[in-house]
């Protein structure tokens, strides 16, 4: 199943600055392979549910090898089953009425 997703990933006891925590994050999206765009508040990624998944598992596990005692992620999920759709096409249809 193909899903949409909006993550923000919070590593706690790391002191003030989390961007080597979110580049790693980065890192791992990527060498998944899937589609991902970070933001100023999170990442959107997309691709099959268990690619996604497994990718936002490995971020919790290196987290904590790093040093990260606590990681609480909010994510949005989206799935549908009566067309495909990317990130890119629900900005498009928004844009495509602007």
């Amino acid at each position: 199943m193909y899903v949409l997703m909006d993550i923000m990933v919070s590593p706690g006891g790391v002191g003030i600055s989390v961007s080597p925590y979110v580049a790693h994050c980065q890192k791992i999206f990527q060498e998944a392979g899937l589609t991902h765009k970070m933001h100023g508040y999170g990442t959107n990624v997309e691709g099959e549910w268990e690619a996604v998944m497994a990718a936002v598992k490995r971020c919790h596990e290196d987290l904590h090898a790093m040093g990260a005692v606590r990681i609480t992620s909010h994510m949005k999920l989206g799935t549908r089953t009566d067309k495909d759709q990317t990130l890119q096409d629900k900005v498009d249809s928004v844009n495509d009425k602007m």
